[in-house]
């Protein structure tokens, strides 16, 4: 009993924490309180979250904003079709010392940080975009066949601009899994742009402040998988993330008939940590049916991909999540 006393006084005093830092967050993004509890969430569960929206949105200003809120050196590169490897991770230069001799010496490159914002990532090259994979996925690089481990914690914020596909390379749908989210940010309503507009346009800013460090992150993210999660939540999580996949029995016919793929079992496991973090940001203890409902598209839409007849009938796969979703969960709750 003392230790589910101390695991409710724990999550409590984290989702006190998080209020604050999205208070922070806010005073600096305006109006886009989606977009902050998906980025939120994404930090919290310990991964990495895909930003896709028009230039102009503030993308670069939240991630540098949550660099300060949340105690983290962060570090941005902007993504070009010339960038290479060693431009992101390093190398390794050829010093000669007063004596004479000659060693090699490690410079670090940027990847070396604890938040790293990959601007535009789909105009670099597939063998930088790969590069950057290992230091997603392993939280390490190899550098002349030396491993050299990065900070924890480490995330990656990466851009895209969903219109200008010209001299881009689209990311393969292994580097998209690794991302746990895709976040769209979308054009703010009248009233917020107005917000906006007073707010960045005068003598002064509205600065943010920081709430967390990089221990206490981590102590967040250690915290969040020991949250409880009913059978139930857990049993729609595996319903929805299969009834997602085409080529599964019970699927729905709208499946079968519009995706090409489905996602894997790392989508159920985003789902499992995701609705935790959706929990904790509105002030709850556990999360409920609803989580898994409101989390469905950013988890999912990046790790499906509709037919090409689907896409020629103007089909969305955003939509077709969420008729999956409000389907399965519809069937649950007879059940």
């Amino acid at each position: 009993m003392a230790e589910t006393e101390d695991l409710v006084g724990e999550i409590e005093a984290l989702g006190a924490q998080l209020s604050a830092a999205k208070s922070s967050i806010t005073k600096r993004f305006i109006g886009q309180e989606r977009v902050v509890d998906l980025t939120l969430a994404a930090l919290l569960c310990g991964g990495h979250g895909l930003l896709i929206g028009l230039p102009g949105l503030g993308k670069t200003r939240l991630v540098e904003t949550l660099s300060t809120v949340m105690g983290l050196d962060g570090a941005r590169i902007q993504f070009t079709p010339d960038l290479m490897p060693a431009d992101i991770l390093g190398s390794e230069v050829l010093e000669t010392a007063e004596d004479g001799s000659r060693s090699f010496r490690f410079i670090e490159g940027p990847v070396f940080c604890q938040l790293l914002m990959a601007d535009e990532i789909n105009r670099a090259s597939p063998r930088t975009q790969s590069a950057l994979l290992q230091a997603m996925q392993e939280k390490s690089v190899t550098i002349a066949g030396q491993p050299h481990p990065l900070e924890l914690p480490f995330h990656v914020l990466a851009t895209q601009n969903p219109i200008e596909q010209e001299g881009t390379y689209p990311l393969p749908e292994a580097q998209l899994d690794r991302f746990l989210v895709q976040i769209d940010v979308k054009n703010p309503d009248r009233d917020t742009e107005r917000d906006i507009l007073l707010a960045t346009t005068g003598v002064e800013e509205e600065q943010s402040t920081q709430v967390f460090t990089g221990e206490s992150l981590l102590a967040a993210q250690t915290l969040l998988r020991r949250m409880p999660v009913g059978e139930a939540v857990v049993e729609l999580i595996l319903d929805l993330v299969r009834a997602c996949r085409p080529e599964e029995e019970a699927s729905p016919q709208i499946v079968k008939d519009s995706v090409s793929w489905g996602p894997g079992p790392r989508a159920a496991q985003a789902l499992m940590l995701t609705v935790r973090a959706q929990a904790l940001l509105e002030g709850r203890l556990v999360p409920t049916a609803d989580d898994v409902t409101r989390m469905a598209v950013p988890i999912l839409t990046h790790r499906m991909q509709l037919t090409f007849a689907a896409r020629a009938r103007g089909e969305r796969l955003n939509d077709l999540i969420e008729q999956v979703a409000a389907q399965v969960t519809h069937i649950e709750a007879a059940a």
